[in-house]
């Protein structure tokens, strides 16, 4: 009798919190497809200040055939060298427990850069990993993407 006791006891403890099986609560849901928004909204503006804002001091940036992008201000630098003329972005999921929490969605961008002789349209997929902060901001801690276009002629990845 005192081992089930015992065992009934610890398996207690092993059990989630009713907050973590029941997910985000609603207005965490809300934050995040707001922060969504004006992920798109900032970067349209130009406004790298406030972009860069909804990251986390050690975010990491995963675009397609590219090296991984290691913190805030270099996430800031490469995404400031754009020129963005159109952004939306479409959440078609979130959720998260505790300090954690994802949203999955789709995206529709043009934009040029240094070098390029045409604006370049891409739309396609994301998923973005966010981090609770200490003070309940929810801040991107990876954000990574991919295109829904199949590859360009004459691309090194195209020849592979």
């Amino acid at each position: 009798m005192l081992v089930a006791l015992t065992l009934a006891l610890a398996s207690t403890g092993c059990q989630p919190s009713a907050q973590e099986v029941a997910g985000l609560p609603e207005e965490d849901r809300a934050a995040l497809e707001g922060i969504m928004q004006e992920y798109a909204r900032s970067a349209l503006a130009g406004d790298m200040d406030a972009w860069a804002g909804l990251w986390a001091e050690d975010g990491v940036e995963m675009n397609p055939n590219a090296p991984a992008i290691f913190g805030r201000e270099a996430i800031r630098d490469n995404t400031a060298a754009l020129t963005i003329t159109e952004f939306t972005v479409s959440v078609d999921d979130v959720d998260g427990r505790g300090d954690l929490a994802y949203v999955r969605g789709t995206f529709s961008v043009t934009m040029t850069a240094e070098g390029m002789q045409e604006p370049r349209s891409e739309d396609g997929k994301y998923l973005t990993v966010f981090r609770k902060s200490p003070d309940g901001t929810w801040l991107i801690a990876i954000d990574c993407w991919n295109s829904n276009l199949p590859l360009r002629e004459g691309s090194a990845e195209a020849e592979e």
